[in-house]
């Protein structure tokens, strides 16, 4: 894990991103433990706390669950939550921007898709 202090994203919200692309990206199997938050914090050397803050958004996020004793766990199920969440964020930030600005160009729906299989082919 590797965190920006120069961006505008806070850490916590870093953290939980990072494991999220963790388990999307399959390091993290559904039921596996995840790192403890004091080897994150270790790792990163930054407050338990706020590595505790972005566990608990994956926790809200319904991403991980807690083992009492045990530890943090990926949830079953997580990996696909992860791909409906981006998926619907993928619409909203830019299939929609796409389609406002084809009609200001008076993209016909037509055009818009041979223009987006071509970008496929290349």
């Amino acid at each position: 894990m590797q965190l920006n202090h120069e961006s505008e994203v806070p850490i916590y919200v870093q953290i939980a991103q990072q494991i999220e692309d963790a388990i999307f990206m399959g390091a993290f199997e559904e039921e596996q433990q995840i790192p403890s938050t004091t080897e994150i914090s270790m790792q990163l050397k930054i407050n338990p706390a706020t590595v505790r803050k972005g566990i608990n958004r994956l926790v809200e996020e319904d991403m991980v669950y807690k083992k009492r004793g045990l530890g943090m766990f990926v949830r079953q199920g997580a990996r696909k939550r992860i791909q409906e969440k981006r998926q619907k964020e993928f619409y909203q930030n830019y299939i929609l921007p796409l389609i406002s600005e084809a009609k200001k160009l008076d993209l016909s729906p037509q055009e818009l898709r041979e223009w987006m299989e071509r970008g496929y082919e290349e």
